[in-house]
């Protein structure tokens, strides 16, 4: 599934050809992604003028005046501009049609989703869609909700916690987009365990935590993402963040640091790679 970095290279992909343009028609060929796509993306969204295209998690949002058309790429979802008049794919489930910029013909934003867990949902103006409520702090911004990330805010909302801090870092509600694939990088560089509790990290291995999760979410986004299952950005070119990664999907192999094999387990779920040596 994308994550953060591969959502973020979509927006920063997409902004240029979207916002200020005119959404004169919404094609739906199936009524249905994850969810049912609501009335209100053929109803309302046509006539509407995308002011931004912005990001809240791992959540695209079209902004217009009526309202803000939301976004979930799901595992395998992908969105590109093209001219209108770009012979279909297969699983090509939806084009939003934009008005002409100068010479430029109109083109459509066009959703292709092979397996149908992504979503096209609807958030009136003025509210916020109950998929975007109680999520946590941005991680490369100073906060959302009037709560700053940082080693601070991680060490006062991880006391008293018995789950390992890869658990705890992965909850949404404690921070958005940080996934398996970059904690598991976070982790390594912070030197941490993933199996340690999240309540007996300390403050200051939590500023090592949160510095480390910037970075390496900042050295994603400029390198267009990690290449992993199907994700594409907007461009057609793949992300190329995947070659740098030190521990994710590399369990059983050296440990970049001291050369031991690195452990593989899973937690929550989800395959875990880290040092044994090296984190602590």
């Amino acid at each position: 599934m994308p994550e953060l970095p591969e959502v973020e290279t979509t927006r920063r992909g997409l902004a240029p050809h979207l916002e200020g343009r005119i959404v004169t028609a919404a094609t739906l060929r199936r009524p249905d992604l994850r969810w049912p796509i609501p009335a209100e993306i053929r109803e309302v969204l046509p006539g509407q003028r995308i002011a931004a295209v912005r990001r809240r998690a791992k959540y695209l949002l079209l902004d217009t005046a009526a309202g803000s058309a939301l976004l979930h790429l799901g595992m395998s979802g992908s969105l590109r501009v093209l001219p209108a008049d770009t012979p279909l794919r297969a699983h090509d489930h939806v084009d939003l049609a934009l008005d002409s910029a100068g010479a430029t013909p109109g083109r459509v934003l066009r959703f292709n989703d092979p397996r149908r867990f992504g979503c096209l949902l609807w958030q009136p103006a003025g509210e916020i869609h109950e998929l975007l409520a109680g999520l946590g702090p941005e991680p490369l911004s100073e906060g959302g909700d009037g709560a700053a990330f940082n080693g601070d805010y991680l060490f006062a909302l991880s006391r008293g916690r018995s789950a390992p801090v890869k658990t705890f870092l992965m909850d949404q509600r404690v921070v958005v987009g940080v996934g398996n694939i970059y904690v598991a990088e976070a982790l390594f560089a912070a030197g941490v365990s993933p199996l340690r509790a999240a309540g007996k990290v300390s403050r200051e291995r939590y500023a090592q935590l949160a510095a480390a999760i910037r970075t390496i979410l900042g050295q994603a986004i400029t390198r267009g993402g990690t290449t992993l299952r199907d994700f594409i950005s907007p461009d057609g070119a793949p992300g190329y963040f995947e070659q740098e990664l030190s521990a994710y999907g590399r369990g059983g192999e050296p440990c970049p640091r001291c050369g031991r094999p690195l452990k593989q387990a899973t937690i929550g779920q989800r395959a875990t790679v880290w040092c044994g040596h090296c984190q602590r």
